[in-house]
């Protein structure tokens, strides 16, 4: 990613959901859940909650690329069961 404000608004996002606040996000099937970042082509970033305390950041991409993401976000969250 070349977009260094992206970046910054990525990070930022993440680092709110590291402190509990996982903002604009939704469940998407699979024990996988989606934070929207309202910035560009439409950011997402995949996690899988353990428990109260960790959340395993899966992958990310862009509205463009949605459905294959959640895919493979559903994939690697199958694994870490």
């Amino acid at each position: 990613m070349r977009d260094a404000r992206a970046k910054a608004r990525i990070a930022a996002r993440i680092a709110r959901a590291e402190a509990g606040n996982f903002g604009d996000s939704k469940p998407v099937g699979g024990g996988v859940s989606e934070m929207r970042i309202d910035y560009g082509p439409g950011y997402r970033v995949y996690f899988h909650q353990k428990g109260k305390i960790l959340v395993i950041l899966l992958c990310g991409g862009d509205k463009s690329t949605q459905r294959s993401d959640i895919r493979r976000a559903q994939e690697l969250a199958e694994r870490e069961e």
